[in-house]
Formats: C-alpha cells, sequence, structure tokens
C-alpha cells in the first residue's frame, strides 16, 4: 500500500513537472525594450509572453520580483519589489510598483505565472533595466563647442574631439552618457562605441535633447585611455528644407559627454568634456543630409581616437552653459544600418554614364571597396529613376544634390562609407572610378530607426505582394528618426498628414510604439499655445520665419489619430495619457474656432492631397474635410477620456460630437440624400467616421459605389485613400473593393508597380503612361502615404482586426474575406503577447482557414456563409475540438470563440462580396 502510495506521488509530481514545463514564460521586456540601459522612467513598465503547447492557454495570476543583483534574484532575499501572488491576467504593461528609483540604478527582474487552472510556470530568465542620469545635477560635464574657424553659411569639416585619461585599477562597471549638438559618432581607444546612426536624434532641440547610454566597462584598459569623438551637421545646422536654409537650431556644434567608471574597489571616478579637450578637423570635408558626404582619405589623422596620439597642435574648446534641464533620455529605438544588398546590375546609359541599378530603391549610402592612385576622386551621386530613354534623373530632388565624394589615399585597397548622411535611390552614377568597376566593389548598406518588423502579408498574387514590400520599404525608408514624407529630396520632414494616415499600417509592419511616443511628444512640446498642431514635427517652418503653419485639418488631426491608434494597437494607456492635453488642445481648438453653429472652417487646408484628377488639394471641398475630421478628433478624444476614466471630459466630448455631426448633416447633404459634394473620399469620409444617419448609410454607400464604378478606379487623394476599401467592405462591397485593389492602369495601387516601382509613389502617376514625368517640384518616388491599403490587405483581406473594448490584441478577431482573383493569402503579425496568424485558402471546392492565437488571448472567428455541422477543425468535427470555448451561428455566418493554439478550420466553400 505504501509503495502504491509512493508510486502515485511521483507520477503527479511527474505530471506536475510536464504541465509547468508546458507553461513558459519568454520575452520579458521593459518599456518594450530587451534589458534597457539609460532610460528615464522611475516606474517603467513591464511585459512578457506566454507559451504552452496546450490550446486555451490563460493566465490567471501573475508574480515579479525584483532585485539589485542577479544572486538576490534568483535566491529570491533582499528584494526591492515582489508582488507575490497578483491574481490578473495582465501580462503586458504592468507598471513597477517597488521603492523609488535613483539616476544610475540597475534593476534585475523575473515573472512566473499561473494558468486557468492553478498551474505555475517555472521563473523567466532573469532581465533587467537601468536608469540614466534623471537629474540635471547628475552632470558634472561641461557643453564644449571646438574653437575652429568656419563658414557658418555651408558645410564644414567635421570637428573631432579628443580627450585622454589613465587609469590605474581594475574596471568594475562603466558608462558614458552623452548627446550633442549635431550629431556624433563616439569611439573609445580606436574602437566604435555603438552602432547608433545620426545620434542624439532630430528632436525639438532647445526643449528636449536626447541623451544616450553606452556600457563601455569592457572598451577600458588600465593606463591609458581615450575618448573620440565626431561631430556632423545633422539636423542642428545642416540644410533643412528648400532653399540653403542651415542652422536652424544653432550654428556651433557642442559635445555633451560623461564617462562614470566604476572601479572593484568601489571607488568611483568620471572624465567629462570640459576645457582640456582638444579639437581638430580631418577626413570628412563636408557632410550634409541633403547634399552628401566628401572624405579625403588623405587626411586621415591615424591614432587620432587612441592614447598617445600627438594633439599638440590641436585646438582649445570653449566651456558653454547650456540648459540642461531639457535633457531627456532616448525613448525611440535608434537608427541602425540593418540589411546589405548587392547591385542588380552596372549599366552604361544612353548618355555615357556610369550607372549602378541596386534594384530596390532604398535609402542609405553605398559601401565602396576601391583601389587607386593618392589623390583620385571617386564621386557617387543618387537618384531614384532612370528618365524613359534611360538616364540619370535627378530633376526631383530639386535642390538636394545627394552626392558623395571619396578622394583615395592611395593606401592599396580602401574601403569608404559616408558618415553623416543619407540618401533616398535605386540608382548610382559612379564617376572617376579607377579601374574596372565591378560588383563586388559596392554594397548598399540601408538604413532606418531600428522597428522590428512585426507584420508579413502574401497571397496568390504576385503583384499585390510586390504591394506590399514597396509598402514596408515605403515604411523603412520614411522611418528614419521621424515619420518622413520623403528621404530624398530637400523636404525629408515630419508631415503630419502622411504620419496620420499611415500610423495603422506601421503598427502592423512594425514595432512602432517608442517611435511614435518620441515623435508625439514633440508635437506637444511645438503645439502653439491655442491648440493648433503644426505641418510638420519638428517644426521647421517656425523656425525658419513662417509662422502660424498650422491647424490644417487631417495633418493636424494626427495629434489624437496617432495616440490612438497606438493605444489600439499596443493596449498602452500610457501614449494615451502622455498626449492626452495635447489631443485635448487641438479638440479644443477646433471647437473655439468652430463657434455657436458647430460648423469648423476657419483654417486653411490641404484637402485631399494629390487626389486624381484636380489640383493638388483634390476636389472635394475643404470645409466637408475639415468638417469630417473635427468629428472623428472629437469622437477619439471622448473615447480617450473615458479610457483614461476623464468621464467629465468624456461625456463633454460625446455630447460635443452628436453637435457637429448635426452640423455636417445640415450643411453638408442634400435633400435628396446625396452629400453636397459627390466624391469618393466625401462618402469614404462620412462613412468611415459614422456622420451620417442610420438611415442615410446605406444610401450613402451605394452613392459612393456608383462613383467608382462611374469613374472604373479611384479618385481619392491622401485622406480619402485610407479609408476607401474599409467603407466598401463595411458595407458589404468587398468585391468592387478588390477591384480597386487589383486594378492596373492608372490610377490604382498597382499601376506604379507595373512601372518598375519598388517603393510607394507620392502621386499616382509619378511616371505616367507615356513615360514622363510628374511634376518635378513635387515627384517623390518613396512616399508611403498611399501605402495605408496595408492596413485593409492585414484586417480585411487576412481579416486580422483589434477588438477596441480589449485592445492590443488581448481579443481580437479573425474575420477573412477571400475575394477578387486570389486563391489564398495570409497574414502574420507578432503581436506583444505573441504571434498571430489567419491565412486562408480555396481548394477543391471547400475553403480553408488556418488561424493562430497567442498565449493569455483569445479570438472572435467569424467564417462566412456556412453553417455549424459544415465546419471542421483539423479534420474533425467542431464538437471534437479543443480549444473552441463557444460556437455559435449568427444567419450565414458561423462564430466561434477559440483560444490560444494553432487551428485549420475548414468548410464548402460559397460565394461571398
Amino acid at each position: 500500500m505504501r509503495s502504491a502510495t509512493c508510486l502515485l506521488c511521483i507520477v503527479a509530481c511527474w505530471a506536475s513537472v510536464a504541465r509547468a514545463q508546458s507553461l513558459l514564460v519568454t520575452d520579458p521586456i521593459c518599456e518594450y525594450q530587451v534589458d534597457p540601459i539609460g532610460i528615464g522612467m522611475t516606474r517603467p513598465r513591464l511585459s512578457w509572453k506566454i507559451v504552452s503547447d496546450r490550446r486555451a492557454v490563460m493566465q490567471s495570476a501573475y508574480h515579479i520580483r525584483c532585485a539589485a543583483n542577479p544572486e538576490a534574484l534568483q535566491a529570491g532575499r533582499d528584494l526591492l519589489w515582489d508582488t507575490g501572488k497578483i491574481e490578473s491576467d495582465q501580462s503586458l504593461h504592468v507598471t513597477y510598483g517597488g521603492p523609488a528609483l535613483q539616476s544610475r540604478q540597475r534593476v534585475y527582474w523575473q515573472v512566473r505565472v499561473w494558468d486557468e487552472q492553478d498551474q505555475v510556470s517555472s521563473w523567466s530568465e532573469a532581465a533587467f533595466w537601468e536608469l540614466g542620469l534623471l537629474e540635471p545635477t547628475d552632470w558634472q560635464a561641461q557643453w564644449i563647442e571646438p574653437n575652429l574657424t568656419e563658414d557658418r553659411t555651408a558645410s564644414n569639416p567635421c570637428p573631432m574631439l579628443r580627450k585622454e585619461f589613465k587609469l590605474a585599477a581594475p574596471v568594475r562597471r562603466a558608462r558614458i552618457y552623452m548627446t550633442c549638438h549635431g550629431v556624433y559618432e563616439l569611439s573609445l581607444n580606436g574602437q566604435r562605441v555603438g552602432d547608433h546612426l545620426f545620434a542624439p536624434g532630430w528632436t525639438v532641440y532647445d526643449e528636449r535633447l536626447q541623451v544616450q547610454t553606452y556600457d563601455v566597462t569592457d572598451l577600458l584598459k588600465s593606463g591609458e585611455n581615450c575618448i573620440g569623438v565626431v561631430l556632423g551637421d545633422g539636423w542642428y545646422r545642416g540644410r533643412l528644407r528648400q532653399g540653403n536654409r542651415r542652422n536652424l537650431y544653432g550654428n556651433m556644434l557642442g559635445l555633451l559627454l560623461q564617462l562614470e567608471i566604476e572601479r572593484e574597489d568601489g571607488t568611483r571616478e568620471v572624465v567629462a568634456s570640459d576645457t582640456s579637450w582638444r579639437a581638430s578637423t580631418g577626413p570628412i570635408l563636408k557632410s550634409d543630409f541633403y547634399n552628401g558626404e566628401t572624405y579625403d582619405a588623405r587626411l586621415v589623422k591615424d591614432g587620432w581616437n587612441e592614447a598617445g596620439y600627438d594633439d599638440s597642435d590641436w585646438a582649445t574648446v570653449t566651456a558653454k552653459d547650456f540648459d540642461k534641464d531639457v535633457l531627456v533620455a532616448q525613448v525611440g529605438p535608434s537608427v541602425r544600418a540593418i540589411e546589405e544588398i548587392k547591385p542588380a546590375a552596372i549599366l552604361k546609359t544612353p548618355a555615357g554614364e556610369t550607372v549602378v541599378d541596386m534594384g530596390q530603391n532604398m535609402v542609405g549610402w553605398l559601401r565602396l571597396k576601391v583601389q587607386g592612385p593618392a589623390g583620385t576622386r571617386v564621386r557617387l551621386r543618387h537618384a531614384e529613376v532612370l528618365d524613359a530613354e534611360g538616364n540619370f534623373y535627378t530633376a526631383n530632388l530639386r535642390s538636394a544634390q545627394q552626392t558623395d565624394e571619396y578622394i583615395l589615399s592611395g593606401a592599396g585597397k580602401e574601403i569608404w562609407q559616408p558618415h553623416f548622411t543619407f540618401h533616398g535611390f535605386r540608382y548610382v552614377a559612379i564617376d572617376g572610378w579607377p579601374g574596372e568597376l565591378a560588383v563586388d566593389d559596392l554594397t548598399g548598406v540601408v538604413i532606418h530607426s531600428d522597428t522590428p518588423r512585426t507584420g508579413s502579408f502574401t497571397c496568390s498574387d504576385a503583384t499585390i505582394n510586390r504591394l506590399q514590400e514597396n509598402i514596408w520599404w515605403g515604411q523603412r525608408g520614411n522611418f528614419v528618426d521621424i515619420p518622413s514624407d520623403c528621404p530624398q529630396r530637400d523636404e525629408r520632414l515630419g508631415w503630419t498628414g502622411d504620419a496620420q494616415v499611415f500610423a495603422r499600417t506601421a503598427c502592423f509592419n512594425a514595432q512602432v510604439a517608442t517611435f511614435y511616443a518620441k515623435w508625439l511628444a514633440d508635437l506637444a512640446v511645438e503645439q502653439l499655445p491655442n491648440g493648433a498642431v503644426s505641418h510638420v514635427v519638428p517644426d521647421t517652418y517656425a523656425l525658419s520665419g513662417r509662422q502660424g503653419m498650422a491647424a490644417s485639418s487631417g495633418w493636424a488631426d494626427a495629434a489624437v489619430i496617432v495616440p490612438w491608434t497606438v493605444y489600439l494597437c499596443y493596449g498602452d494607456k500610457g501614449i494615451l495619457a502622455q498626449q492626452y492635453e495635447s489631443m485635448k488642445a487641438w479638440v479644443e481648438y477646433m471647437i473655439a474656432s468652430a463657434g455657436a453653429d458647430c460648423l469648423y472652417d476657419a483654417d486653411e487646408s490641404f484637402g485631399d492631397w494629390l487626389a486624381f484628377g484636380a489640383q493638388r488639394s483634390g476636389s472635394t471641398p475643404k470645409n466637408l474635410i475639415t468638417q469630417a475630421f473635427f468629428a472623428h478628433s472629437t469622437d477619439l478624444l471622448a473615447r480617450a477620456a473615458a479610457v483614461l476614466g476623464k468621464s467629465n471630459d468624456a461625456t463633454r466630448y460625446t455630447e460635443m460630437l452628436e453637435h457637429i455631426k448635426n452640423a455636417f448633416r445640415q450643411k453638408f447633404i442634400a435633400a435628396n440624400g446625396k452629400l453636397m459634394s459627390n466624391t469618393q473620399t466625401a462618402y469614404a469620409l462620412a462613412l468611415a467616421f459614422d456622420l451620417l444617419p442610420p438611415d442615410q448609410q446605406r444610401r450613402a454607400a451605394q452613392h459612393l459605389v456608383e462613383e467608382v464604378k462611374r469613374y472604373g478606379h479611384i479618385t481619392t487623394g491622401f485622406l480619402g485613400t485610407p479609408w476607401i476599401c474599409h467603407v466598401l467592405s463595411e458595407h458589404g462591397y468587398t468585391d468592387l473593393a478588390y477591384q480597386l485593389l487589383e486594378h492596373k492602369q492608372y490610377p490604382s495601387w498597382l499601376y506604379p508597380i507595373t512601372k518598375g516601382a519598388t517603393t510607394i509613389w507620392e502621386r499616382w502617376d509619378g511616371i505616367k503612361p507615356d513615360g514622363s514625368f510628374q511634376d518635378a517640384t513635387m515627384n517623390s518616388f518613396n512616399h508611403y502615404a498611399y501605402g495605408a491599403i496595408g492596413a485593409w490587405l492585414y484586417q480585411v483581406v487576412a481579416g486580422i482586426e483589434i477588438d477596441e473594448t480589449q485592445p492590443g490584441y488581448k481579443h481580437f478577431i479573425i474575420q477573412p474575406h477571400p475575394g477578387g482573383s486570389l486563391t489564398h493569402a495570409q497574414a502574420r503579425f507578432e503581436s506583444l503577447y505573441g504571434p498571430i496568424m489567419s491565412g486562408w485558402r480555396k481548394q477543391d471546392g471547400r475553403l480553408a482557414v488556418e488561424v493562430e492565437v497567442p498565449g493569455n488571448t483569445t479570438a472572435t472567428v467569424r467564417l462566412p456563409a456556412v453553417t455549424l455541422a459544415d465546419v471542421t477543425e483539423s479534420g474533425k468535427p467542431l464538437s471534437e475540438t479543443s480549444g473552441i470555448l463557444e460556437s455559435s451561428q449568427a444567419g450565414e455566418m458561423v462564430v466561434l470563440r477559440i483560444g490560444s493554439g494553432r487551428y485549420m478550420f475548414a468548410s464548402p466553400e460559397t460565394h461571398q462580396d
């Protein structure tokens, strides 16, 4: 009996271990980052994923513990914070609740969870976060500027600054905290520190200047050491906007750097920027984002950033007393070199030029491998397209030169790439190459903000797949620290309208929460006192003397739409809390401007920018557009107020919304029920923003259909395009939305692909059907706004949709819409909870729908035009399938609520709209 009891205990223990092993906690992150250092939040938020080999796994409780070192954490002693078992299914954005943290403090943490059966997981792997310098008084460093002779009206040789110091004792830990006026590259003992590009990034410098933190423990050595920094103009004093506008933020480059060393014996030392530093110039003769970089390798100062170099002839530096209250920890992702590609071909144009075709319109630069006599000058000019004759075309760059020059040292094989510039290009014209140019001599370096890719869409149509890749390449190329309009001409600005129309697509394609959080903070800082929002962020118009360039509907509404979109996609209330006053200020500005009749039409608007067949602002009346976005932003603000528990505001803006809608109806709906403006954009916005009475929505949708059929193609511009296919699908016309998607003649999403496009164009006809170009003053071939169709591919074609009541994909809807000529489609998305997938395939008279749901979430699957009895999962009747929590028949649709896991549903194929 005793032995039987023991055997039962052993079996029970084995079963318990097996169950625990099937429940894992993975990917612990702090503020969206893995083991971040230098953060500025004293109450950061923690998230994790749950993985199991069982279906329908839900977290029922969690337990977080934090400690000052990994040994205490593993032992579970001397803990900074121990939550104990918390009954909750929350696994995203759990706020640290331990003692107040201090500058430089590192906290180690781990978490374990219980599932719905009260089985507990093992502890997650230990993770950590580390704070940066939180207070201005933490800085011992001085701002310094090099005493170099410069022409402040042009790009100058890049300053090089250095400082030697001696270490006598072994080092336990070392950090460099730094920022600059301009952009920088940092080295320690001759080695590059970090892989950031263009740090400290582009912000409203006089209000928010980001600080980077680097762990340099392993780069220090006993004895003599040397810090080296190269500064570039960047956004701070380089060219910005059209014309030769420079020095918008200042005309002197400067450095602020603090190296903090903790020795093994516990003593500390600080090496900081001060007047003991020395400065000179070197091989970078000029470097500018618009114009490019010139580098003379004969001027390289070998060993300048290593100890022992003779800097006796270098210039001194001057200490400056700049405000340290503006310093903030870096929030968004750094710009990095992400990918390398090789040229597709080397061409000889009809004009006789040697041109390299990269095969892809990209953003970054070429890295050269070259050998030749000293003084040989290699020039690289960058362009997006060739003209109809096959010659190099740069007119659409306007005044941006996009030209790099490398002057050889003559010291054997030389490898070079620029430091402080970037280009938008597919083609590179190369002059002065010594010898025969070969593909192996060149490498394309693709750069962008390091926003990891989270989404993919594929289908049976190769051209649509190319469209999805064009959208992704357009996003990459225009997410270079800010969401810009274009990456090539003399602009490259943070246009708010482009950002808001594309935000939902961007959130599918990549993890962009902190990217937007950083940019939105600048939007709020630059908001005018009356609440108006600038056309571009950061606001270069105001800096260059053009005040009042603000409050364009559909552009300024980015202040509300983008934070709301981030909240929906990441379940992040923090972004709403951060931006709420900014959101509110913009809506209150419109309310004040509208007056008693609630009609907002007080400001100049860009309208439905670059719509088909009209002037740049489109043919939809601007006052209709402004009123529509007035309603939309007010609606979203009311929802945000409710989420944040601001009940009075929620009530106020909900009531205001009804007044705004009534004003829209009285102003823009004719007696026959049609809108006063019979355009696709007018109907798309009115229906998308729920501006019409319920009894008129069906008729309005029919009018929209009539307009689409009358033209036979899309006619919308920047503001209408994101909504038109969604509205058609919402009102039962998915078949017509597919026709718009699959249309290949101008204007359409696929037309540019027939002309060789590898990114999204600014205009529907950047290259006209006859091969000629649109107006060169506004004709970017890398401009992501029309790529907003990507959200429809994910949300409707593949059918992945957020449940607004449980944002961040805590619960989501899977409702694919097969249609058009497609025989299959699939979307994958890496949510903060884990992988989501929805794919469908028509085969042998059946429709197969494959679904993946991550741990700690549920999904509602809607299968159209079938009955419960007809649906199987992995070949079995639904009644025999695990993970299905509920099932019902809703008219001709089967509705299933399912838990985590992978599923393969199949049913007879029937026609649907």
